[in-house]
């Protein structure tokens, strides 16, 4: 089966917001942080405003660089043209990365270099970064070396 090399050109592209800016600016210089509560050390994607861990007001989040390392959790092969933006694009893959700082902490995202028929539950996989625009990079993730 077909493989993707690259999801450029993207017709739809995140939108950063204080929350999130770091994250991004990080990825423009490949880069992955997570974010992480400062008190009990649990790490949070997408972002959150309280730490769901400990469920303290107080606990200081912050975002913190991670190995870009995990493994494929779950997948899918988006088969239709019925997302804004991405018409062009299907099918393509969509993945749900495990990554490997701690258990159950997933990224949704897509995996290039990889025929679909080679996705498994359990690959290891490794981030690269992909240039989207001149102000946003997509985290996206390939097979390991």
């Amino acid at each position: 089966m077909t493989m993707k090399e690259t999801m450029a050109p993207y017709g739809v592209l995140p939108q950063p917001d204080q929350h999130t800016q770091p994250f991004w600016d990080a990825a423009k210089e490949h880069r992955l942080v997570i974010q992480r509560c400062q008190r009990c050390r649990h790490y949070h994607h997408p972002p959150v405003f309280l730490c769901t861990n400990c469920n303290d007001p107080k606990a200081t989040l912050a975002f913190e660089g991670v190995s870009g390392r995990g493994t494929v959790y779950a997948h899918y092969v988006h088969h239709f043209k019925n997302i804004g933006g991405f018409e062009d694009k299907a099918p393509y893959p969509v993945v749900a990365v495990e990554l490997e700082e701690q258990r159950g902490l997933l990224m949704v995202t897509n995996i290039l270099h990889c025929p679909y028929d080679q996705l498994r539950v359990g690959m290891p996989v490794e981030v690269v970064f992909e240039k989207a625009s001149d102000e946003i990079t997509i985290p996206q993730f390939r097979p390991r070396k």
